[in-house]
């Protein structure tokens, strides 16, 4: 707390006696996943086999849930973005590779897989709060056969929710998005790691996705396949601290060749704005745990997907099941799962339309 330098000074002293009761426990380290500047903060490491360590997380899960007297146990991972991991034939692409890979120790085995195993593995649903594929081919089908919810890729806080809102708000005004330049700074340790290339690609993809399906819904603007210049840098200011400063250019055509061009300067706390989602993120995956539904004509109730993509309002790279359309838009995201909420209690889904306030005659009553 007091090497983060978050919270002001008189609000650590006020929580100081009960923080320094929590004890991290040792954790996965693979310094080939993260950057090579991390290796100093790495004195809290387990020890042993990749299959040792997952043996470890699970029983330090069982160990937690047994503890507390918990009905459930939910994990988030809010650790160092790591580098990608490659998807290997024979290794991270199936269920039945990736256990056996843990086993012989591969190399392409990312820490955050290794917790994500862990937890399908113990039933405990797990949501991937950083922007690396943690959900290799492999974990994915692990998480369906196990009937286990997983939920992801990397918070969205700050500057990738305003570009969600402004860039549908643009495409749908007719207005032709033709460069978005997006460029931050900040200096904790997120900021840190980023500076390695490696662990910043993983930002970078995540950023840079957000677009996507509000540009492909526009063929009018856009002929398939093309896309706007899409450009993220992200530098490491020590200065800054945790005080992130985002800066955005978006440059558009429009009407008789025009262009127009809106910037942006955005300062954030960026671990303050994270953290309220780390809480919306386990309430709503421990809910939607306890809802199960059925269609019209079937017997049966049945819950959620495991991909558990009605969490997507609140990660930037959404995690959907496969075949299934990834849906960047902000407020079509928080309507989802409104619409969804709204329905386990009882209720109509919202809509704008209002027609009942469109006609001549008097509204129904």
């Amino acid at each position: 707390m007091r090497r983060a330098c978050v919270l002001e000074y008189d609000l650590q002293q006020q929580l100081y006696d009960d923080m320094q009761k929590l004890k991290p426990l040792p954790s996965v380290y693979f310094p080939d996943f993260i950057a090579a500047n991390q290796s100093e903060r790495a004195n809290n490491a387990l020890k042993g086999t990749k299959q040792e360590q997952l043996e470890t997380i699970q029983k330090n899960i069982r160990d937690f849930k047994a503890e507390k007297n918990l009905d459930k146990v939910i994990v988030l991972w809010t650790a160092n973005t790591e580098r990608f991991a490659e998807i290997q034939t024979g290794v991270n692409d199936s269920a039945q590779n990736l256990l056996a890979a843990i086993k012989r120790g591969e190399e392409e085995i990312s820490p955050s897989t290794v917790f994500a195993v862990a937890s399908v593995l113990e039933g405990a649903s797990y949501i991937n709060g950083s922007p690396q594929n943690t959900f290799v081919p492999g974990l994915m089908e692990l998480a369906e056969q196990k009937k286990v919810f997983i939920g992801g890729d990397d918070f969205k806080s700050g500057q990738t929710k305003v570009k969600s809102v402004l860039v549908d708000f643009l495409i749908s005004a007719g207005i032709k998005v033709k460069s978005i330049v997006s460029y931050n700074h900040l200096g904790n340790n997120d900021g840190r790691n980023l500076s390695d290339p490696a662990q910043f690609r993983s930002k970078e993809i995540s950023k840079s996705n957000v677009v996507d399906d509000m540009v492909a819904s526009n063929s009018v603007l856009y002929e398939p396949g093309e896309h706007p210049d899409h450009v993220v840098v992200i530098k490491y200011v020590p200065n800054v601290g945790d005080s992130k400063r985002a800066m955005d250019e978006y440059v558009s055509e429009i009407f008789m060749g025009g262009t127009n061009t809106v910037v942006m300067h955005n300062t954030c706390e960026d671990s303050l704005l994270a953290a309220p989602l780390i809480i919306d993120l386990v309430i709503l995956t421990e809910l939607f745990e306890r809802i199960s539904l059925k269609k019209a004509g079937q017997e049966n109730y049945e819950r959620f997907h495991p991909v558990l993509s009605v969490l997507s309002y609140l990660l930037k790279a959404p995690l959907v099941p496969s075949g299934t359309p990834v849906v960047n838009a902000l407020f079509a995201q928080r309507m989802c799962l409104t619409n969804i909420l709204r329905a386990c209690l009882g209720l109509a889904p919202d809509n704008n339309m209002l027609l009942e306030h469109k006609l001549a005659s008097p509204a129904a009553k």
